[in-house]
């Protein structure tokens, strides 16, 4: 069945993506109205998720980042397969790098950089890095089901020369890139809900109890790379902006948590900022923090 549902989707996609932008953003158009008056995808989720956040804001209030939300959804699932056929000029005139010379700096300085952020704007476009920087860049990820689409994601994510890593393959492929003298630029969404058996550390995000991996700092202080967070703008549709941040140049030297938090408070000011940004859709807070812990 995936194999079968892989061989009818992907033909449409492929051709969907020969048009322009602009065109494809019609599909995305028409998706919105559909699930505003019928699907609903998630709805439930992602109410439940705003309330929580967001105890102060009101219904009305709630609605109006619910509806942006579902707007920006969908464009974002537009721009994602709009890879397929965007040419390297093309991406860099969408996704705008505003200080790359930060990364640079490191590279000349001989530092590997993890570089951190969170499902927010769009994410899957930094794939685009690869050309600004000197850098051999590695992006964390999450491997689907099903194995044609994880495969087509994977394609799809080393179109510039980025390298798509499974999680549990990151640290293996950084000491293989150490052997070989590669500076490595290391791109992880730190955002996502651990399993529970694996919670190691909680802590308040959004105005909540949130388990988080620690993955992305356990890395970072035994390779001592340097820790970056990209922060990214959404200028208008299509249109992205991205700031790197530099946060800790020394990791090693770093505290316990003190990364983890770091960044996440970065993340939650850039949330609260434009919360129609952020990826809503997922059961972020299905785990419930232990009285004991």
């Amino acid at each position: 069945m995936n194999a079968l549902g892989f061989y009818l989707l992907y033909p449409l996609i492929w051709t969907l993506t020969l048009l322009p932008l602009r065109i494809q953003y019609l599909l995305s158009d028409l998706l919105f109205v559909l699930n505003y008056l019928f699907i609903g995808y998630r709805r439930k989720v992602i109410y439940l998720n705003l309330r929580n956040s967001f105890p102060e804001k009101s219904n009305k209030n709630i609605r109006t980042i619910a509806r942006k939300f579902y707007r920006h959804l969908f464009d974002q699932m537009i721009e994602s397969i709009a890879l397929i056929h965007m040419s390297p000029k093309r991406i860099l005139k969408h996704m705008r790098y505003k200080n790359p010379e930060v990364i640079e700096d490191l590279y000349k300085k001989n530092k590997g950089v993890i570089l951190v952020s969170g499902h927010y704007g769009n994410w899957e476009w930094i794939i685009s890095l690869q050309m600004l920087v000197s850098h051999k860049t590695l992006a964390i990820y999450k491997q689907l089901n099903n194995k044609y689409f994880d495969r087509m994601y994977i394609n799809i994510r080393s179109r510039y020369g980025m390298t798509p890593v499974p999680m549990n393959s990151i640290l293996r492929e950084l000491i293989n890139r150490e052997q070989k003298n590669e500076l490595t630029l290391t791109y992880s969404l730190g955002d996502q809900r651990p399993l529970f058996r694996h919670i190691q550390y909680w802590t308040r995000f959004l105005n909540q109890d949130t388990p988080v991996y620690l993955g992305t700092e356990k890395i970072a202080r035994k390779k001592d790379l340097a820790v970056v967070f990209l922060k990214m703008r959404k200028i208008r549709r299509g249109i992205y902006e991205t700031e790197f941040i530099p946060l800790f140049e020394n990791s090693r030297e770093t505290k316990e948590h003190e990364i983890t938090d770091k960044y996440l408070s970065i993340l939650e000011k850039i949330i609260i900022e434009r919360p129609e940004l952020w990826l809503w859709t997922h059961k972020r807070w299905k785990h419930i923090k232990p009285d004991n812990v």
